[in-house]
């Protein structure tokens, strides 16, 4: 096949432990990642790959497809793996269960991106930042890119610093989790080392960057929440009801 779509879950969550299982306008996060993803017209496949039971279940009692992994897992790029270890599949595509909002055309843009293109091995989604307060936030990662598109850095910090302000500079990005990999790429990924960059700022794609392989970075106009605290979750709430009435 060409592509799969795999959807890493752990119920362990320092913040908001069980957010995946947290009730959202009457379904559970993970069932509104699931639904949003299984429109992407590029996927052949979509599994949950889930480390509880409670998920598990929870998977199968909306008609998804779930499968258990390995407990031992430390990222979900290896929970990932484990999934698609003996598949024939081209491309391989991390959709994060706690984005609620995702749009079926991120899924799609970044798969075709590497479909089109045999040279890239790894592609991901930014979108502008439109809200002031998300630019300091260090739970929102920021991303730089050159002139074609490749990332140049993701910070937590601010970036890029905007020295000598003036009106219409402000123009930041925000990265959006959400990644696609040839299938190669991700075992050569997943068995990279920690690197220093990655421990200091606690984002795992700077092991790529750090390592001289290239991630093409695709804007989307599309706004999505993570939801890490409850605090996020109303917000996503929030903002479905707002959608609902427009």
């Amino acid at each position: 096949m060409d592509v799969i779509g795999v959807i890493p879950a752990r119920f362990a969550s320092v913040r908001f432990e069980g957010k995946l299982l947290a009730d959202l306008l009457g379904k559970p996060v993970i069932q509104h990642v699931w639904e949003n993803a299984k429109r992407a017209k590029t996927l052949n496949d979509l599994v949950v790959a889930c480390d509880d039971e409670r998920i598990y279940n929870a998977v199968l009692g909306f008609g998804g497809r779930a499968i258990m992994t390995a407990k031992e897992h430390t990222s979900g790029t290896e929970r990932i793996a484990e999934v698609v270890a003996d598949l024939d599949v081209k491309v391989v595509v991390n959709i994060q269960g706690d984005e609620p909002l995702v749009h079926p055309s991120m899924i799609d843009d970044v798969a075709y991106s590497l479909l089109n293109n045999t040279e890239m091995v790894m592609a991901t989604i930014s979108k502008r930042i439109e809200h002031e307060e998300e630019i300091p936030d260090a739970n929102v990662v920021k991303v730089v890119v050159d002139k074609k598109g490749y990332a140049l850095y993701f910070s937590r910090w601010p970036i890029p610093f905007v020295r000598d302000e003036e009106p219409g500079m402000r123009i930041h990005y925000k990265h959006i989790g959400l990644y696609a990999y040839t299938k190669d790429f991700l075992f050569t990924y997943k068995n990279l080392p920690e690197s220093k960059l990655e421990k200091f700022e606690k984002l795992e794609q700077l092991r790529v960057l750090e390592n001289g392989y290239p991630i093409k970075v695709i804007e989307t106009k599309f706004e999505t929440i993570g939801v890490d605290t409850r605090e996020d979750l109303e917000k996503v709430r929030q903002y479905l009801n707002m959608k609902s009435k427009m």
